[in-house]
């Protein structure tokens, strides 16, 4: 939840940050069809309406419902199609088989959020306590983490069909294609704060602020490359059992790994999917789409290990010491590479309560605390998370064998 938004202060500002989340929202849809927006290429995966429709939702259950007399639903029956995972709300349709309801379709998704907004609009031009502003703010960063799943998601989708199409015309990479040099920038380590403090906006999962001590180490320079990768598949990186977890060799065998996920080896050139299409890999871009076994594996034949998120979080913050390999903002490929804003990084850490963390009351304490099990914490946000939605104290999660997010990874080592 929102940590200190103040209702007398914030709601011009606050429906000026709707509006726009939504447009974006709207402006990522806008290149696919509605055919497009149906498919479900997998059970993780969502259609892109439903994506619209699901973040609407939340705005209409929580928000309107609850706090507006006068508010008409626009269509019972959405409830059931697009809750998530909140049980106390109600009943839900099945995740895997979101696919297969083609009605309503792109176009009335469109109605359902024209709908929503202009009630949304209303109600932000009223006086708002300090909960009704908090969830507000919950219900804009809810939908920008569904901007980003949006384009994983439809990233997939257009992956699996047989020509490949680009979701929008990209411009190449512009670094040369050499892998740059890494650094270890050292931490002393110590007692060290963990977690929210005065930002603006935090989820529930990043309190509270609590004290770990920590040995000395050091994180690499810049993320993990695709060069590095193609020498860990040269000298047989997924085909050695011994540098992998047992699940994760598991999961080699069975899946038939070989590279990281949208990679195909192509008459001895390596190529990868993108969404501007498929075009060859570029060894100085941070390599992505691979697993918590595979970033594990790689790091152990890096002689090197994964960093918790605690020595990710202390190298990240701003008070950390100051480093031009450490800077916080993006930065054109092949250039010094931030701990933000390239690929989400995995670490060692199983994801779990911090000391002290109690779920919200209500449906929306069901938002994060019951996922802390059979999960693995990412740092840092990714090339398609949306401006403002990164922070240090961000803590995405995803199973070990993840592969369709933006998972990157950065090395670390004992000092």
């Amino acid at each position: 939840m929102a940590t200190n938004a103040v209702a007398d202060t914030t709601a011009v500002d606050l429906g000026g940050r709707y509006r726009l989340t939504r447009d974006l929202t709207e402006t990522l849809a806008r290149p696919l069809s509605p055919e497009d927006q149906t498919v479900q290429s997998m059970p993780d995966v969502s259609p892109t309406k439903w994506h619209r429709a699901h973040t609407t939702w939340f705005f209409e259950t929580f928000l309107l419902a609850e706090r507006d007399p006068g508010y008409r639903l626009y269509d019972p029956d959405f409830g059931f199609l697009f809750n998530s995972y909140y049980e106390a709300v109600g009943p839900r349709y099945d995740r895997p088989r979101r696919g297969v309801v083609s009605r309503p379709g792109a176009a009335e998704v469109g109605c359902y959020r024209r709908h929503v907004d202009d009630a949304m609009a209303g109600l932000l031009e009223t006086p708002l306590e300090p909960a009704t502003a908090d969830l507000i703010d919950l219900g804009i960063h809810h939908e920008q983490q569904h901007q980003e799943l949006l384009l994983m998601d439809i990233k997939h989708v257009l992956s699996c069909h047989p020509a490949q199409p680009a979701y929008l015309t990209l411009d190449p990479p512009t670094a040369a294609d050499r892998n740059p040099p890494t650094a270890w920038v050292d931490h002393d380590g110590g007692l060290t704060d963990i977690g929210l403090g005065a930002a603006p906006f935090a989820f529930d999962n990043e309190g509270p602020r609590h004290t770990v001590l920590l040995p000395p180490f050091a994180l690499a320079s810049r993320p993990v490359t695709c060069g590095d990768w193609l020498e860990f598949i040269a000298d047989g990186g997924y085909q050695r059992p011994e540098l992998w977890l047992s699940d994760g060799w598991a999961a080699v065998q069975e899946s038939d790994w070989g590279a990281p996920l949208y990679w195909c080896d192509e008459d001895g050139i390596w190529t990868v999917f993108t969404l501007g299409g498929r075009r060859p890999v570029h060894s100085a871009e941070p390599v992505s789409h691979v697993s918590y076994y595979e970033a594990d594996a790689f790091a152990r034949w890096a002689d090197a290990r994964l960093p918790s998120e605690f020595e990710w979080e202390a190298a990240a913050r701003p008070e950390a010491p100051t480093d031009d390999a450490l800077v916080l903002h993006p930065r054109p490929v092949g250039a010094t590479a931030p701990l933000l804003g390239d690929v989400w990084q995995w670490t060692t850490s199983a994801y779990g309560p911090y000391p002290g963390f109690h779920p919200a009351a209500g449906a929306v304490g069901e938002y994060n605390g019951k996922f802390m099990v059979n999960q693995y914490v990412l740092r840092g946000g990714a090339c398609l998370t949306p401006p403002g939605h990164i922070r240090p104290t961000y803590r995405n999660f995803f199973p070990a064998s993840a592969r369709w997010p933006v998972t990157g990874l950065r090395l670390a080592q004992d000092r």
